[in-house]
């Protein structure tokens, strides 16, 4: 009897090393000085003091922030689709996004890829993805691991998580305790559906409906595969020049993503006793997705707000003589923001009305 190989297993480690190598010149892309090469790299290393820029100048009570978390059921979007250098941006905002929630600066990031068989172009378009996306979070890609795993993932199917770490000064760590009655809630515009909801989308429109991804949608303007793919938008660029440019002021009260949940479940966590938070859902348009999901699925509004961000990805907590300071920053930065809320005096929970 023959030996077996690693390689008959269906694991070649001379195709891993060609990748890695390819990979690591596009992760050196996302790299600053604060990111420290070492010989052996089977740990990244991040200098948080480099030249004392950045503890000894701009942070005095430092803390560490970190998320994680993974695309979702949008990647059966990406296999059918064949299309997989924007997924890795999704992977990379739904992270970052968390992490300026609380107003901490992006540091580093990590992730796992998990694959059946390495395809060396779908790999590379899918770290492609993850650099474009910590260009835009201003997060160093500096490690992650590469999983392959024969029989255990279909053909063409893969299984991304990521992890991402920033830093805040407790003094300005933004938490919603200092959420008062009276304070106006500003949405951010979404790109779309940003990365939630997906396991619904699919059943609805793809398997109720029978919709194909390929076919023109006169209402989207585009294919449903094309709106289906739209990244994730990251706001970390624009909120952290909001939070920068307003150190001493501190309009900015807190900040929910709103992501899986919706509002009811997102803006919520951000709110102290004593506070309701209400929402006008007649103050934006919702873009036509949510309302041809909402058709084809057949479901009401409570449902859609519960699952979707239907057209806002980001939600601010601002005093109310900030609003349009607030507003104005956001729209020199690229991103459409409005009025869309209040916090008045209830039980500490979510209306929308």
């Amino acid at each position: 009897m023959s030996a077996i190989t690693y390689k008959d297993s269906g694991v070649s480690l001379e195709a891993a090393q060609e990748v890695a190598s390819s990979v690591g010149r596009l992760m050196r892309k996302t790299f600053d000085p604060r990111v420290v090469s070492t010989r052996a790299d089977f740990a990244s290393l991040f200098a948080l003091d480099y030249k004392g820029k950045l503890f000894a100048r701009n942070y005095k009570r430092p803390l560490l922030a970190a998320c994680t978390d993974s695309v979702g059921t949008k990647l059966a979007i990406a296999f059918k689709m064949g299309v997989h250098n924007t997924v890795g941006i999704d992977l990379v905002a739904m992270s970052a996004n968390d992490l300026v929630t609380v107003g901490a600066e992006p540091l580093f990031f990590l992730d796992c890829i998990s694959v059946g068989k390495l395809e060396r172009k779908v790999f590379e378009d899918i770290v492609a993805g993850i650099v474009e996306g910590c260009r835009q979070a201003r997060l160093a890609l500096i490690g992650g691991e590469t999983a392959e795993m024969p029989g255990f993932y279909k053909r063409g199917e893969y299984d991304l998580v990521g992890f991402a770490v920033g830093v805040v000064d407790r003094s300005r760590m933004l938490d919603g305790s200092k959420v008062q009655l009276g304070d106006v809630i500003i949405g951010l515009r979404s790109s779309g559906l940003h990365s939630n909801g997906f396991s619904l989308v699919r059943k609805a429109l793809l398997e109720k409906h029978k919709m194909k991804l390929k076919k023109h949608v006169p209402e989207l303007g585009r294919t449903l595969g094309e709106e289906l793919l739209e990244p994730t938008r990251i706001y970390v660029g624009p909120i952290r020049a909001l939070l920068s440019s307003y150190k001493v002021k501190k309009m900015v009260r807190a900040i929910a993503h709103i992501t899986g949940g919706g509002f009811p479940d997102n803006l919520v966590r951000v709110l102290p006793e004593g506070c309701a938070a209400e929402i006008d859902r007649k103050s934006w348009e919702v873009p036509p997705i949510f309302r041809l999901i909402q058709k084809c699925a057949e479901i009401d509004d409570e449902e859609m707000y519960r699952v979707f961000n239907m057209g806002m990805g980001m939600a601010l907590v601002v005093s109310p003589i900030s609003v349009q300071v607030v507003i104005r920053k956001l729209k020199r930065e690229g991103v459409k923001a409005q009025v869309i809320g209040r916090i008045v005096k209830g039980k500490r929970a979510v209306r929308l009305v």
